[in-house]
């Protein structure tokens, strides 16, 4: 089930959809997230989950996406 701001009810959103996900120009760390200031080798997130326990709160799906 999909929420109306195009976020999954009950999965982690995909943050390739997502207007604060960037690609770091470190090959260590090439994927990150603006609103919480990480850079990770995985989805920004998985390591949201894997610190709260919850999906990410500040998805924001990018224009033109459904």
């Amino acid at each position: 089930m999909t929420k109306s701001d195009g976020t999954p009810g009950n999965r982690a959103p995909d943050c390739l959809k997502c207007v604060y996900f960037r690609v770091s120009w470190d090959p260590a760390f090439p994927r990150l997230c603006t609103v919480f200031g990480i850079k990770t080798k995985h989805l920004p997130s998985i390591e949201v989950f894997q610190a709260t326990g919850h999906h990410c709160p500040s998805f924001m799906l990018k224009k033109g996406l459904t």
